[in-house]
């Protein structure tokens, strides 16, 4: 078994600072949250710009030359709903380290994406949904195969994508949390690889509550076969969870010291 693949999620433009940096290409504060995540532990950093509808392109290219050159080619997740913006920075990505992570493709009108994942030979998320939330386990599983086919025809290898059954926030969600843990049973069980924002299922809980629901939830779904998530891997009591999971689970050779590796 593969280890579990952190992405980090703290460079997002609906933080002030971040979305001031982007606007102002002012690398300080980027270059703070990527090697804060970097040092924790990170597989990937997501590279999230918002829409970005004016200046998309030119702030993604930027973004990626400037991350990638200053933490020795990290591998990066571009997370935008702006195609040409996605374009824009995998002609400048730098594979050295990994493929890029295109953040991300669904069953709807972005899942044209799988084909810029087949022309850039990246790997791809592909979100389990169409229109709105799906409304079971059921329907996550069609549109992972309605995915599926479509990435395997623009030439995608389906090893290169992580389909995120759509996590959902349990206060106000609770019953539905069962759906996803079982659309990530089902969608490991068809030989594919998962991944989500997992801070989603915390949202709205107090914030002492927050890392505890968090590594909980994770420990769940790492047990139905969760293989990535995008996180905050700063949150030490998450990370110390994944990490102990990746041991059971026996994708990590156990040492006395695995939790500072």
């Amino acid at each position: 078994m593969d280890k579990f693949l952190v992405i980090g999620e703290r460079i997002h433009c609906i933080s002030p600072a971040i979305r001031k940096a982007l606007a102002e290409r002012d690398t300080a504060p980027i270059f703070k949250r990527a090697k804060e995540q970097i040092e924790a532990g990170a597989d990937y950093i997501d590279v999230n710009i918002g829409p970005a509808e004016k200046d998309g392109e030119e702030i993604m290219t930027w973004a990626v030359k400037a991350i990638q050159e200053e933490f020795d080619n990290v591998p990066l997740a571009l997370d935008t709903v702006n195609r040409k913006a996605i374009e824009a920075g995998l002609k400048v990505y730098n594979k050295e380290n990994g493929k890029a992570i295109i953040n991300s493709a669904d069953a709807g009108p972005r899942i044209d994406l799988f084909e810029l994942a087949g022309q850039y030979d990246a790997k791809i998320i592909g979100l389990c949904a169409k229109e709105g939330i799906p409304r079971d386990c059921e329907e996550r599983i069609a549109y992972c195969t309605e995915m599926l086919e479509k990435a395997m025809e623009a030439g995608v290898d389906p090893d290169d994508i992580l389909f995120d059954p759509l996590f959902l926030v349990v206060k106000g969600m609770q019953e539905k949390q069962s759906d996803v843990l079982e659309a990530i049973r089902q969608i490991t069980e068809m030989g594919l690889k998962t991944t989500g924002g997992l801070s989603n299922i915390s949202n709205g809980a107090p914030k002492h509550v927050r890392p505890i629901m968090d590594a909980a939830f994770a420990a769940m779904a790492m047990q139905c076969g969760l293989s990535s998530a995008i996180i905050n891997p700063c949150d030490k009591e998450l990370m110390d969870t994944i990490k102990t999971c990746d041991v059971v689970k026996n994708n990590i050779l156990y040492a006395d010291s695995y939790l500072d590796l």
